[in-house]
C-alpha cells in the first residue's frame, strides 16, 4: 500500500546542540536504511520549512504505524497521512 505522510518537525528550544547531533543522526540512519529497503520510497523536503513529504510502500497502516513510530524525531513530528490508490486515468501502471 502507498502512503502520502506529511511530517512537520518542531524541536523543542531548550534541546542541547548535543541531543539535537545525536537524534538527527539516528533519524538519517533510519531513514535511509528504510529507504535502502524500499519501504520510504520518496522523500522531498518542503522549501522553507522543516518539513518533508514522503511516500511510503508498506503492507498494511499497522506496518506504517510501526515504521512512523520508530523514527527518532517522531514525539517531535507533527505527521498527516493519506492513503493512495492508482487514479484510473493515470498513464502508467506504476509510479515511474
Amino acid at each position: 500500500m502507498l502512503f502520502h505522510v506529511r511530517m512537520d518537525v518542531k524541536l523543542p528550544r531548550d534541546l542541547s546542540a548535543e541531543e539535537a547531533v545525536e537524534i538527527l543522526a539516528r533519524e538519517k540512519a533510519y531513514s535511509q536504511d528504510l529507504q535502502k529497503s524500499g519501504k520510504w520510497r520518496h522523500i522531498w523536503r518542503i522549501a522553507g520549512q522543516y518539513a518533508n513529504v514522503s511516500i511510503f510502500d508498506v503492507t498494511d497502516n499497522a506496518e506504517l504505524h510501526e515504521i512512523l513510530s520508530g523514527l527518532p524525531l517522531f514525539k517531535f513530528m507533527d505527521i498527516e497521512v493519506m492513503p493512495l490508490v492508482r487514479h484510473p486515468s493515470a498513464v502508467r501502471g506504476d509510479d515511474s
